[in-house]
This record gives structure tokens, C-alpha cells and sequence, in this order.
């Protein structure tokens, strides 16, 4: 079975793969200071609630922006699971052009979402990261990655507001009930949550109009359905589309089955 990590800012989310099927996924906070034995032991405890045995998993793959974290999960996978981690990084194979400037500087998460929405959704394609920071990533119609956008994600942008304004408390992220505020925590959700989901159709907008073709707009991220139930632009939400990426890319780099060899276009 496949251990697929994706180490994010906030969270890791682990999923476990008999080949193609996903048959668990989990979800932890990111902590720098915990070690592989802490995180293993998180892992063995999930693992046996959702009735499976860590023992099972043979192969590893990791994507992560979190460079201090990835090599507790190595570690992890080497000590507890007896196999190599496969790191999704600038040198892999991920079966699709990369046209960014530099390719090196483009996050692991993002490539590894480019993969999983062109293999499902074919392209061309912008997929909207809603997750510590929002990222919009644009693919071609043949399937190449093309480059994309960051901007400050919701949770932080909020966070920065609730700790610069004395007399605003923080608020649950929730729809509000209308654009106009009529308490203070109706008018925080009202500008978070409609002024996001006004940003991201600006940005779907603004790179839809710089690709060939009339794109599909997919979602992923923590906040996604949040975001995606308000916005004029987003057609699907994805969330684990991060997992189904790294499986994808595990299948290709040990030549199992179709992989992504059978994506239009690579």
C-alpha cells in the first residue's frame, strides 16, 4: 500500500492508497518541533481506528512547502515503515512540461495539484489552492504548467486583521447573512468571506483571459467549499486533489498500471 504526505503550513494530510483507491485519509497539524516517533505514533493510532495496519504500507510518497518537516516524515518512513521516501521535488518526473521561468521555484503542492486536476479534468485549467496562502496555478490545454498567482490566504490575512484592530474579535468563518453587516462579526464575515470569493474570481478572471481556450476552474484547500459556494467562477471542489496527485505521481515513477502516462497531452 501507498503512504501519500502532503506537508502543508497548517496541516499534513496523509492518505493511504491501495493502488488507485484511497482507503484513509488524515489530517494533522504541522509541527515543526514534533518528531518522526511523535508523528508515527499519530499515524499508528489513525491507522488502527480506521482498521488499518501501518505494517501494510510499502511505498511513500511526500510533497511539502514545509523544508524543516520533510525530513522528519523521511525518517519516519525509513524507521518505522522500513522503505525510502519518494520526495516530490524539482528533479521528478512528474509527466508534465513545466513553463515557469524557473522551475525550481515552484512549490511541490502546486505541481502536484497540476498533475491531479489535468489527469480528472483534462485542460485547459485553473486550480485555486484555498489553503494557508491562496494560489492559483494555470495549466494548458495540453497539459502544460504554466505559471499562477499567490496571494495572502484567508486564515492569515484574517489573523493579521484580529491582531491590528484592538476592538475586532475574531469570528467564525462562516457565510454571513447578507453583504451588509448589521453586528460587527456580520460585517468581518461578510468582507472575508464575499471579499475572498470577489478575489478569486477577479484572479480566475484576469488568467483565464491569458489562456488559449475557455478554462475549467477547480478548488481545493481547507477553505475551498467555504469559498466555492459564494464565488461566480469555481466549478468543482476537489479536496483531496493534493493526494490523488502524489498517488498519480508514485504510479508513474514505479511504472504501475496507466499512471499518468494515460493523461491527454503528456
Amino acid at each position: 500500500m501507498l503512504l501519500a504526505v502532503d506537508i502543508g503550513n497548517t496541516n499534513v494530510v496523509a492518505g493511504l492508497y491501495a493502488g488507485s483507491d484511497l482507503q484513509a485519509h488524515w489530517r494533522l497539524a504541522t509541527e515543526a518541533r514534533r518528531t518522526a516517533d511523535e508523528y508515527a505514533m499519530s499515524l499508528a493510532a489513525l491507522f488502527e481506528w480506521a482498521g488499518c495496519d501501518l505494517r501494510s504500507v510499502h511505498h511513500v510518497i511526500i510533497s511539502s512547502v514545509v523544508p524543516p518537516v520533510t525530513p522528519v516524515f523521511v525518517d519516519l518512513a525509513r524507521r518505522y515503515l522500513g522503505v525510502p521516501a519518494l520526495v516530490v521535488g524539482p528533479e521528478t518526473d512528474i509527466g508534465m512540461a513545466n513553463e515557469y521561468a524557473n522551475p525550481q521555484e515552484v512549490g511541490a503542492d502546486r505541481l502536484v495539484n497540476a498533475v491531479a486536476a489535468f489527469a480528472r479534468y483534462g485542460g485547459p485549467l485553473v486550480v485555486v489552492d484555498l489553503g494557508t496562502a491562496t494560489t492559483f496555478d494555470a495549466i494548458s490545454a495540453a497539459g502544460a504548467y504554466l505559471g499562477g498567482a499567490i496571494c495572502p490566504g484567508i486564515g492569515i490575512s484574517a489573523e493579521a486583521l484580529f491582531q491590528r484592530a484592538a476592538r475586532l474579535s475574531r469570528v467564525q468563518l462562516v457565510r454571513p447573512p447578507a453583504a451588509i453587516g448589521r453586528t460587527t462579526e456580520a460585517s468581518l464575515q461578510s468582507g472575508i468571506v464575499f471579499g475572498f470569493a470577489g478575489q478569486v474570481d477577479a484572479m480566475v478572471r484576469r488568467i483565464s483571459a491569458e489562456l488559449d481556450g475557455v478554462p475549467r476552474v477547480i478548488a481545493t484547500g481547507g477553505l475551498a467549499e467555504l469559498i466555492a459556494a459564494e464565488s461566480a467562477t469555481i466549478e468543482v471542489v476537489d479536496p483531496l486533489l493534493t493526494l490523488s496527485g502524489l498517488q498519480l505521481i508514485h504510479a508513474r515513477s514505479i511504472g504501475c498500471g496507466k499512471g499518468i502516462g494515460a493523461v491527454p497531452g503528456v
